[in-house]
């Protein structure tokens, strides 16, 4: 076999690097290929969804989304380090999302305990004297909403085969499981229950100054050398297209909606670069072995 051509192997490492640590071959391969049951099949519509280059794109529709929610962003702002160590807190999710989905049930059920864990020393007050703590369920249902609802939103635009109606049910019903391991009581099972209940939360949603500070560092100063910039800025357009137009105001983001089309034009061919890139490197296949 023909070595791979050498832009193609350095994007590969320079993005996998990113993701999932400064050994992304060996993480991945602990992930993917430890044999023993686990709790979806990697070609469900959670392994489609979650395996595709199109969650570049919907990582970043997701945390300008989350981020609407005052007690949430509150809590991020309060606890995270994620300007000191953004590459840090994307991994632990990168890493999070890759054990529940194509990991070992071990594996899934170890990474939630972190998480957890984590949730339990996360807690304060708001400005106006009320409490947050980021293990309430109706909070971490805002963050698993915001986020199933902008990875599936941009694996429909930008995915290599995305999902017909049912495939969409049954996206939202196996996030689902690994939302009530962390906590989140009643989470949707169906595409409809997920617009439904994300509905519901618009009253509690407003932007902050720390949801516009997030929003700028995403789109305007992210800690990247500027070789890179345009690329990451077809991703973040393809992120912006896909984010209401209430959600952009809010956020104080100039996108007018009219330019959506070669937003996701971007959006589209970023993909498919990026797609490119990391077909290179997909990991072998552990024997399938059905979850008890």
């Amino acid at each position: 076999m023909s070595p791979l051509p050498r832009p193609r192997a350095a994007l590969a490492h320079a993005l996998l690097s990113r993701v999932a640590g400064p050994e992304p071959d060996a993480a991945r391969d602990r992930i993917h290929l430890t044999p023993g049951p686990r709790w979806f099949d990697p070609d469900s519509p959670i392994g489609r969804v979650h395996g595709d280059a199109s969650m570049f794109v919907g990582g970043v529709r997701a945390l300008l989304l989350q981020s609407l929610h005052p007690r949430v962003m509150t809590a991020v702002a309060e606890h995270s380090g994620y300007r000191l160590d953004p590459w840090g807190r994307l991994q632990n999710t990168a890493t999070f999302i890759a054990a529940t989905t194509f990991g070992t049930s071990a594996a899934s059920e170890q990474a939630v305990a972190i998480v957890k864990a984590v949730h339990k020393r996360v807690f304060g007050t708001m400005p106006d004297g009320a409490g947050y703590d980021a293990s309430d369920p109706h909070l971490l249902s805002w963050v698993h909403l915001g986020e199933a609802e902008s990875f599936l939103l941009a694996h429909q635009h930008f995915g290599r085969r995305p999902l017909d109606d049912a495939g969409c049910d049954e996206y939202v019903a196996q996030t689902a499981v690994v939302a009530r391991a962390l906590g989140v009581e009643d989470p949707p099972v169906t595409y409809a229950g997920l617009r439904a209940q994300l509905a519901e939360f618009r009253g509690e949603l407003a932007a902050t100054a720390a949801a516009r500070d997030v929003a700028t560092f995403l789109l305007h100063t992210p800690p990247l050398p500027w070789v890179a910039r345009p690329g990451y800025g077809l991703i973040t357009s393809g992120g912006l297209a896909l984010l209401p137009p209430w959600a952009r105001r809010e956020l104080g983001v100039r996108a007018a909606p009219v330019l959506d089309p070669l937003r996701r034009a971007g959006g589209t061919a970023i993909t498919a670069t990026i797609r490119w890139a990391l077909d290179s490197k997909e990991p072998g296949r552990a024997p399938a072995v059905a979850a008890d």
